[in-house]
């Protein structure tokens, strides 16, 4: 008898892309992005700037290469930038703000992941010939680390305040912002109302096998596009890629609650179960603590995947699932079934 398919929850990075994806990659009209212009990609460009409330975007191979050229239009070399302390330019980018850009990070310690414009006007010191200036300040909306926590617009509204007032710009990292808007039911504009740069991927919760863009002032484009041919991310034929997200921002976009109900649905599944915690989840993240002294996140994790449900270790013992359209409510009844079993 063949084994059921293993149910991945390590990331909604996972997902391939579907029949009618992959058609509309095949069909996209293309150029050379890097000679003179790719007409899919820009169509992308101009949809997501719209959706953000910006004047323009930049299509970028990864959320990390955007994130990095957000930073490096908004920053110089020797500045600090203020930013969350779990926030994955923290720990996800390998030390990038600093490596290329000569930038040091001012991790502000917070009990839950979530920025405020109080904590930002704390973090701000006043000038002195011996530290060094602020050059921004960073916000991430949904938190990765903090279990896919979102940020509300009142709270984005207070970073942003906080932040004009001692005339610095804000850097959204906005990679699961759709998930944050669905969650909410408000416009993306209104969750990236204020921010100068906005970074928002495609390829966690929509669905698509690469892409990010990066959403800007009009002024920013020559110098962003720059950044990026220096990162290495001029790319050609880009449209192919960028017709993968535009099929997923008209096809994928409006199923994100259902990622979100199957967190819940895990989550209160495993709540019974007495040797694991789950978060209570606000999107598509949920996290497990395990209970037991005996547990380990490193012991776990390759049982479960030998049991069929693949998980992220996430600290010593807490286990990341991630939910997505890949993954259906049967799938999560499964998974929940297979890890109270094993951890009974």
């Amino acid at each position: 008898m063949t084994a059921p398919r293993p149910i991945d929850l390590r990331s909604d990075t996972v997902t391939r892309p579907s029949p009618a994806m992959r058609r509309a990659m095949a069909e996209a009209p293309v150029g050379d992005d890097v000679l003179d212009g790719d007409p899919t990609t820009r169509r992308l460009e101009r949809r997501v700037a719209e959706l953000l409330g910006q004047d323009d975007a930049l299509f970028f191979p990864s959320g990390t290469q955007a994130n990095q050229t957000g930073i490096a239009l908004l920053t110089r070399p020797g500045t600090e930038l203020v930013v969350e302390a779990n926030a994955h330019l923290v720990h996800y980018e390998l030390a990038g703000v600093a490596a290329n850009w000569g930038v040091q990070i001012r991790p502000v310690a917070t009990p839950d992941g979530r920025l405020t414009g109080e904590l930002v006007r704390g973090a701000l010191r006043p000038a002195s010939p011996h530290v060094p200036r602020v050059g921004a300040v960073a916000a991430e909306n949904t938190h990765n680390a903090a279990g896919g926590q979102v940020m509300a617009p009142a709270v984005m509204a207070g970073i942003v305040a906080a932040a004009r007032q001692a005339q610095l710009p804000v850097h959204l990292d906005g990679a699961r912002l759709w998930n944050a808007a669905a969650a909410l039911g408000v416009p993306l504009a209104q969750l990236a109302r204020g921010a100068a740069t906005v970074m928002v991927s495609f390829s966690k919760g929509l669905g698509c096998p690469v892409g990010s863009c990066l959403a800007f002032a009009a002024t920013h484009r020559a110098l962003a596009w720059e950044i990026r041919k220096r990162l290495g991310g001029g790319m050609r034929q880009s449209g192919i890629l960028a017709a993968a997200a535009l099929y997923a921002l008209d096809c994928n976009l409006g199923r994100l609650p259902e990622d979100h109900e199957n967190a819940k649905l895990l989550a209160e599944r495993l709540s019974d179960c007495p040797t694991i915690r789950p978060s209570a989840p606000e999107t598509n993240i949920v996290m497990l603590d395990l209970v037991r002294e005996a547990d380990t996140a490193d012991d776990v994790v390759p049982r479960l995947a030998q049991a069929g449900v693949l998980v992220v270790p996430f600290g010593a013992r807490r286990l990341r699932a991630v939910t997505h359209l890949d993954v259906s409510r049967e799938d999560v009844e499964r998974a929940a079934e297979v890890i109270a079993r094993l951890l009974a």
